[in-house]
């Protein structure tokens, strides 16, 4: 019952970080330009945004991933395997996306801007 109401949360914000993601990256008022983005990224409130979205698509995806592949019988045996490999899939890719993220800083944007 946990993991029904953790892919169910996690589709609320979903929803929620998806409204945000259009307005701010697709829809946004005059042009927009990787100066632009790199501005946007610099913030920590941005960067905590963004990981959190990050989480968020991660775990709602294997989640949904290993309740599909774990509903067939033929992998009972290896649901607990099965698990730590998506575990650290998820993990591994929340790790570089993290690192991506705040890859971006004062210094890559004082090289853009002149």
């Amino acid at each position: 019952m946990r993991f029904f109401k953790m892919q169910r949360y996690t589709a609320i914000a979903l929803v929620a970080f998806m409204a945000l993601h259009m307005v701010v990256v697709h829809y946004p008022p005059g042009n927009l330009d990787f100066s632009r983005v790199l501005e946007r990224l610099v913030n920590p409130v941005w960067k905590a945004i963004d990981i959190a979205f990050l989480a968020t698509v991660l775990l709602h995806g294997l989640g949904g991933l290993y309740d599909v592949i774990a509903d067939s019988e033929r992998v009972i045996a290896y649901r607990r395997p099965l698990a730590a490999v998506i575990t650290g899939i998820g993990l591994v890719a929340l790790l570089y996306g993290t690192l991506t993220i705040l890859a971006f800083n004062e210094t890559a944007l004082a090289a853009i801007t002149p």
